[in-house]
């Protein structure tokens, strides 16, 4: 198993999504409606072409709200298959070098920057620079800092900036964030999130800090971290952690292997959480509360996502999620929708902050206040 891509994907090899997505509160999904839609299309050039925009771009083919019209890549082979595949333009497409020039087409209207980590940071200040709307893959950036100035920067080009939390539109999940909001669960107490696998080749771009900026934490972790806040329903103000690795020369220097990590509430819950890339078998969530329960497993995963509660199971169809994302998205930024959870960039700011909280707490062995 080479990544978490790999990972997601053998999880969701059984699932056949269905053609039709109940509504979800206020977040009133169109993708799969029976009646044809005729309102606005967001036109979406894709940059990094590997396989995770891959899924995004096969997905997109069922969007209503959102069209797939672009590509940008660093690799001209990539361009060339992509416009076969998809029926793209020539002029919809861009190396990384003549990107900027991105500005004067105007039948592109966002850039969904699918990258390394390391990357996202300086392509979604040139898509603002370039008057799109960017959307980026989580964690939006390496550090807290380069977040915050990727919402500057996207503020001040008055163009949106949204970051690919998925899971925000997933049924099942949307369910479980309904059940606390109605009280239904009690109060919060306590959240688990177990995420991790074992990952494969070690020349991946995932173990490189420079192109990752951690280890595990910045790519399966991230899913603990932001769903412990969207499960509480609350932003922890502490975190403790500690980190264990067993394998120095797969996991070097700033590349995590293993991390626990506890979050505290203002309301007295707790988190207790688990990111790994030397564990098999972990995509559990639990929510507990004084008056009910709620687990999910698999939590993150591509789907089918399960789930039950005191009450019973989830049994809400499943539906391709990166088709909901993006036509909820397309929602956001050309009708001004809200969604019910956050997928916004001050939203990833706030998860790296806390990973930011988490890598000094397993430095310093102490307690770190976290302010968001």
């Amino acid at each position: 198993m080479n990544s978490r891509r790999d990972f997601l994907q053998k999880l969701g090899a059984a699932a056949i999504p269905l053609s039709f997505l109940p509504k979800l509160g206020s977040a009133n999904t169109t993708a799969f409606a029976d009646e044809r839609y005729e309102g606005p299309v967001l036109r979406v050039a894709i940059l990094g072409l590997g396989s995770y925009a891959t899924r995004v771009a096969d997905a997109m083919q069922a969007c209503t709200k959102a069209k797939l019209v672009g590509v940008i890549s660093g690799t001209a082979s990539k361009i060339t298959a992509w416009q076969s595949k998809y029926n793209i333009p020539a002029k919809n497409c861009y190396d990384y070098s003549t990107f900027d020039n991105i500005k004067n087409n105007p039948d592109i209207d966002a850039v969904y920057v699918i990258t390394p980590n390391s990357l996202h940071h300086d392509f979604v200040l040139r898509t603002a620079k370039a008057g799109k709307h960017a959307i980026c893959e989580k964690p939006m950036a390496v550090n807290a800092k380069e977040g915050q100035a990727m919402v500057e920067a996207c503020k001040k080009a008055n163009v949106k900036l949204l970051v690919g939390y998925r899971m925000h539109f997933e049924p099942k999940t949307l369910e479980i964030v309904r059940m606390r909001k109605a009280g239904e669960l009690g109060q919060i107490m306590f959240f688990q999130g177990l995420c991790g696998f074992k990952i494969g080749d070690p020349t991946q771009w995932r173990l490189n800090r420079q192109l990752a900026g951690g280890g595990a934490m910045m790519d399966i972790g991230i899913y603990a971290i932001n769903g412990s806040r969207y499960m509480v329903g609350e932003e922890p103000i502490w975190v403790t952690a500690q980190e264990t690795k067993t394998d120095t020369v797969k996991f070097k220097e700033g590349v995590d292997e293993t991390i626990q990590f506890q979050l505290g509430f203002p309301s007295g819950a707790v988190a207790t959480c688990l990111s790994t890339y030397n564990m098999n078998n972990l995509d559990r969530f639990f929510l507990n509360g004084q008056q009910g329960w709620a687990e999910m497993q698999p939590s993150t995963g591509y789907g089918p996502i399960k789930g039950r509660t005191n009450k019973g199971e989830l049994t809400h169809p499943h539906v391709t999620h990166q088709t909901v994302q993006m036509d909820e998205m397309a929602g956001i930024i050309l009708e001004g929708k809200q969604p019910i959870v956050p997928v916004d960039g001050e939203e990833g700011v706030k998860d790296l902050k806390i990973i930011d909280g988490i890598y000094m707490a397993v430095k310093s062995g102490k307690k770190v206040d976290l302010k968001l």
